[in-house]
């Protein structure tokens, strides 16, 4: 029985074949190789720089090229930060994926690449808070969101679809064209084609970006802590065994 064709087999031939390319000079143009005619037959992956090229040359919406959207094209102007792939499970269930501190580095440029998201750890859970959305998890480096995060701990985040769905004033994962950050995401309302990301550690200046240069923005909900220390004893019940110390001290000396 032949093996059915990947929908992203189909869909990036439909698209060649609307722009009156053929499987060769399509090749050149996206700079995948010679030609296209192993992807179109389901015999070579799309690679994440193809996604790239046809989201960049042709706006077309990567979700959609993998069947997850209706949409085919992507949205033209600023403002889009919704996930540029989805993972899922073999029975067509969203899992979270899991960016640690090494994997971020190399995030915002395999952003649209399916076979690099297929190397990092997912998996599922079942609360009632993590339904009907698509979230994230990202390690988080550095002290910038002291003392609500500390470094290493990872916060789960969910998907926003476009600037304009996204609360002011919450704290994100925001994956920049050269970065991933966790913030503190300001609303500038005299100017919507920018936003201010505010470090909770004071000693970090916030930075203003363009509203354009934000690849996704992932809204915290959680975090995973793995470094539980015990609770430390409250200044009031330190000076407490401080006194008691010193009268123990002076009844001795009384006693002498």
């Amino acid at each position: 029985m032949e093996q059915a064709l990947p929908i992203e087999a189909k869909r990036l031939k439909k698209v060649r074949e609307e722009q009156n390319h053929t499987q060769q000079s399509f090749a050149e143009l996206l700079g995948i190789g010679a030609t296209t005619a192993d992807i179109e037959r389901g015999k070579t992956k799309l690679s994440g720089k193809a996604v790239m090229e046809l989201y960049r040359l042709f706006n077309i919406n990567p979700l959609w090229l993998y069947g997850h959207s209706f949409t085919k094209m992507a949205p033209s102007t600023g403002g889009d930060v919704s996930p540029k792939i989805i993972t899922l499970t073999p029975d067509e269930k969203e899992t979270i994926a899991l960016v640690n501190q090494k994997a971020a580095a190399g995030y915002p440029q395999n952003i649209q690449d399916v076979e690099w998201y297929e190397t990092l750890p997912a998996f599922n859970i079942t609360l009632p808070q993590y339904r009907n959305a698509t979230y994230r998890g990202f390690q988080v480096e550095g002290d910038s969101m002291l003392p609500n995060i500390k470094p290493h701990e990872w916060v789960i985040g969910k998907a926003v679809p476009h600037m304009t769905d996204a609360p002011n004033e919450k704290i994100y994962v925001v994956v920049m064209q050269d970065s991933v950050l966790v913030k503190q995401l300001n609303k500038l309302p005299d100017n919507p084609e920018q936003v201010r990301l505010i470090s909770l550690n004071p000693e970090y200046p916030p930075l203003t970006v363009d509203v354009k240069n934000i690849q996704e923005l992932w809204l915290v909900n959680s975090k995973l802590s793995f470094d539980l220390d015990a609770p430390q004893e409250s200044s009031l019940l330190r000076e407490i065994h401080q006194s008691v110390e010193e009268l123990k001290k002076q009844v001795g000396e009384m006693k002498n």
